[in-house]
């Protein structure tokens, strides 16, 4: 996914993204353990979504963190 179709979710469509992808990732790792898998490249790309979802969660914080600032 790219970060500027993650940006246009909600909240709690982030969470729920984030909860699916584990969960791929999760039985990817095990394929991998039992040499099932053939598309190993699929583990870094799950993990490179994850990373940037939690990458715009923590902009959000800051940037209400930052806008509660300069409201006082």
């Amino acid at each position: 996914m790219k970060a500027n179709e993650l940006r246009g979710l909600t909240d709690a469509e982030l969470v729920g993204t984030i909860s699916e992808l584990k969960t791929e990732w999760r039985d990817l790792r095990f394929d991998v353990a039992i040499g099932k898998i053939t598309n190993t490249m699929r583990i870094r790309k799950i993990k490179r979504d994850i990373a940037r979802i939690k990458t715009i969660q923590t902009e959000r914080v800051m940037a209400a963190e930052l806008e509660r600032l300069l409201s006082e």
